[in-house]
Parts: structure tokens; sequence; C-alpha cells
């Protein structure tokens, strides 16, 4: 037997815990590891499949929110692997070595559903590109598939004046946090183009600012923005930028930077239901193979749980249903009473 993307896509569809290729082999008649080994090591996946397998599947909204974060999978016990490098995790709270993954997701907030579309391997060493290099691409190719949307979400990370003014010009808004000594002036004298830019931590709000937000303008970047300062639940602060000076409420301009998290649910639900970090090869190109494949995956246990009216994971658990009863009806082990 042949190792296809199909069989592949069905093993990582239906193993629960184990995704390797030596697991794979052991529970598919007449198929040798050697098969699938090879399989990984020549196909050619790229990001674009992940688009031909859903634009059919993806509702497109003229409120339509791109987000973009990136994800590591964690490689705790090899360096050895192609791509893997000591980076930060937001999961693991610190540095781990791992393969990073810089994904573009799709929400539409009238069916509040969310698509993965589009997604880049950071791998500086491979292609000199920086993380805000393939959010660039990304971004870019939004316009050549025809994907409507009016907002961007991004992470503090990939705020950066270029990246702000790049969505400006595109005419969307975009919302994201900012660190609290990245430099602002609320008091700007435009008329005569100065500015006295200071630490955003070293802002005064009056109460009517904290309710409502205020005019600002970052340090390097041209724009007249919006500031707002949110109340975390832990007591913290978080300061929220946005392009959008409509927005004229503390409480709606959270709620839009909440739909970011969205992305966050969609890392967990990748990582825990379709082995996308479970692979043990160490070329670069199998490492890609299965990460596209674990990808093409989500979207279909997404699919199948949207039309069931259930969860992701009801899904993919559900798989273990008729296993479970038929173990319950010829039970292998038997009790006597004493």
């Amino acid at each position: 037997m042949k190792t296809t993307r199909q069989l592949y896509g069905q093993f990582l569809l239906n193993s629960q815990i184990n995704h390797t290729g030596t697991y794979m082999a052991d529970h598919i008649e007449k198929l040798d590891h050697n098969s699938i080994y090879r399989y990984l090591k020549n196909e050619k996946l790229s990001p674009k499949i992940l688009w031909e397998h859903v634009q059919d599947e993806i509702i497109l909204s003229k409120n339509g929110k791109i987000i973009f974060d990136d994800t590591v999978l964690p490689k705790k016990h090899s360096f050895k692997i192609d791509g893997v490098k000591l980076q930060y995790a937001g999961c693991e709270h610190g540095l781990v070595k791992g393969i990073c993954i810089v994904n573009c997701l799709y929400y539409d907030p009238e069916e509040d559903r969310y698509w993965i579309i589009d997604y880049r391997i950071y791998d500086p060493d491979k292609d000199g590109k920086s993380k805000l290099d393939h959010m660039k691409d990304m971004l870019n190719i939004l316009e050549h598939r025809n994907i409507t949307y009016n907002t961007v979400l991004m992470d503090t990370w990939y705020a950066t004046s270029d990246m702000m003014m790049l969505i400006h010009k595109k005419d969307k808004k975009f919302y994201c946090p900012i660190k609290h000594n990245r430099k602002v002036d609320d008091k700007m004298e435009f008329n005569q183009g100065k500015f006295q830019h200071k630490s955003a931590a070293e802002l005064e709000w009056t109460e009517e600012e904290l309710k409502n937000g205020k005019t600002v303008n970052l340090k390097g970047l041209n724009l007249t923005l919006k500031l707002f300062q949110i109340i975390l639940s832990n007591g913290k602060t978080e300061l929220i930028v946005t392009n959008d000076l409509d927005q004229d409420n503390t409480d709606d301009a959270q709620e839009e930077v909440a739909i970011r998290w969205k992305i966050e649910q969609f890392h967990r639900e990748e990582k825990q239901l379709t082995g996308i970090g479970k692979c043990e090869c160490q070329l670069g190109r199998s490492q890609r193979n299965h990460i596209c494949i674990a990808m093409l995956v989500w979207i279909h246990l997404q699919s199948i749980a949207h039309s069931l009216k259930t969860t992701i994971y009801q899904v993919k658990h559900g798989l273990l249903d008729s296993y479970m009863i038929q173990q319950m009806r010829n039970p292998d082990i038997v009790f006597h009473t004493i």
C-alpha cells in the first residue's frame, strides 16, 4: 500500500494519542513505515493548499476580522529536527525548543465562526524572513484572494509602526495592544508639527478618557490614533490602540480586542486534536508536510462539528464511541463474585 495525503490525513483524524509514522504503519495492513517516510520526505505541500480546501467552506463578511498570531510546537527533546530553535512560547511562559508557525485566522462575527486561511513556518535560517515579513506576505495576499474584511487584530509583537501604516493604507481598521513603554503624545500640536512623546505609562487619564479613550500619536507613526486603557481581571492594565477614530467607548474597544483570543482557541484545538506537533521526523520538508495535513484535518473537524451542531472535541472523541459500545456489549474481562 502507498501512503497518500488522504491516507495520512485519515490517520491524523482517527488517532487519539500517537501520531507517529511507526504507529500508523502498525495499524494499517500492508503499509510499510518506509512508505510513510518517503511520502513526507518527497511531497511538497504549501500553505496555498490550505486556502484551496477552505475557500468553499468559509463564510465571508464585510465585517470580517483577520487575526494574526504565532504559536510554537514544542520539540523539547531534539535540536536535530530542521527548523527547531530556542524561542518564546506563551503556552510554556518561557523559552522552549520548537517550531514556530505564524497563523492567519478569519473570523465572521455574524456567524461567530473562524477558519484558518493561511500560515507560514518561521525559519529565518532557511528564508531570512522575520515573523513580520510573514505577516505582511499573508496580509498582501488577502486582496488577490478577494477576502473581504474590515479589521485586523494582532498581538503586541506585530504592533509595529510599519505594520499599522500598512493596514491603514489598505483602508482597514486595526486594534492591537501596545507596551507601556511605547512613546506617545496625547497633547498634540499638529498646527506647528510638534510632538512631545513620552512613555505611555506616564499618561494621565481623566474619567471621561477612561470611558471614551483619548486621541494620541505614536512616535514614528504619522497617524492620529485612539488609545484605550483596559483594566484586566488580575488588576493590571492593558493599552489598546486603533486607527478607528469613530470608536469612543472603552467597553466596545475591549470587546473588539477580545476577538483576538479566537486564534488562541484555534491553537489549542489543533495541538490537542490533530497531532500537529507530534511528528518525529528530522527533515524540515517532512515536518512542513505533516503540519499542512494536520491543518487540513482541523478544517475537516471544524466543518463536521458545525454541520452536527456540536464541538470539535466531541467530533474527535466521538470516533471512539463505536469501539466503546462494542466493548461494553462484549466485555473482555469477567469479575467473579465471591
